[in-house]
């Protein structure tokens, strides 16, 4: 199961999320679904540059900024390696001059402040669905559109490791599970409560953008749904 599958699978008219849209891989097939509303959220002004030339003319609603917790300015580091700038790691979360100090490798570090706002201060009140995706900043996005959350029920994709953020397997579940979500994931086709994740064997992997080990499970994209959906999930396939 990948994120664009689920949300096709469970899609219902209203507005979808892409927080942490990058260039846009996500975007464009949400957009293309039937009654659709997509807002997409990058803070990286390359990347935006590149989402919103991706996006065209289509009615894709684009945020040039983060979201969290609070309103405000913040800095957003990205890594590189080998003189090139590893985009996708790009994080406000992570203590990048820390992993340089082990691991040589990453040869630089961008620092960009980058525009945050609260999802909740946008209003929104038709979330039919959420993916996020910002590399161990999920909680403070969590609780700036806890009301929002709360409110909606969306449906949600959430890339969530451990080598972002230690215990964020275990407190952003716990975070959602508060606004009224239950979780799952996928392994060996199947769908498997949160519960039952091991980070310790389905989870390790350096957090090091220049070394890609993993473990096998990796398994980093998890799956929230309102507990009246959990048998419409179910349907399908994991």
């Amino acid at each position: 199961m990948d994120e664009i599958t689920f949300h096709r699978a469970l899609f219902r008219p209203g507005t979808i999320l892409d927080i942490g849209a990058h260039d846009g891989l996500l975007t464009l097939p949400l957009a293309a679904l039937p009654g659709a509303r997509v807002q997409a959220f990058e803070p990286l002004p390359v990347a935006f540059a590149r989402l919103r030339a991706a996006v065209g003319a289509r009615d894709v609603a684009l945020h040039d900024c983060a979201l969290g917790a609070v309103d405000g300015e913040i800095v957003l580091e990205v890594p590189s390696v080998g003189g090139v700038a590893q985009e996708q790691w790009a994080s406000v979360a992570k203590d990048y001059a820390a992993i340089q100090r082990d691991d040589p490798r990453v040869d630089g570090i961008a620092r960009i402040p980058v525009r945050q706002r609260r999802l909740d201060g946008f209003g929104l009140g038709d979330v039919t669905a959420i993916k996020l995706d910002v590399e161990g900043a999920e909680e403070e996005v969590i609780r700036g559109g806890a009301a929002t959350i709360r409110a909606c029920r969306p449906v949600m994709t959430v890339e969530i490791e451990e080598r972002h953020r230690r215990g964020s397997t275990r407190d952003v579940p716990a975070l959602l599970g508060a606004l009224g979500l239950r979780g799952f994931f996928a392994l060996d086709g199947g769908w498997h409560d949160i519960v039952t994740f091991d980070a310790g064997r389905m989870q390790v992997a350096s957090p090091s953008p220049a070394n890609y080990a993993a473990s096998d499970p990796y398994v980093f994209i998890f799956y929230f749904v309102p507990p009246e959906r959990v048998a419409e999930l179910m349907a399908v396939a994991g």
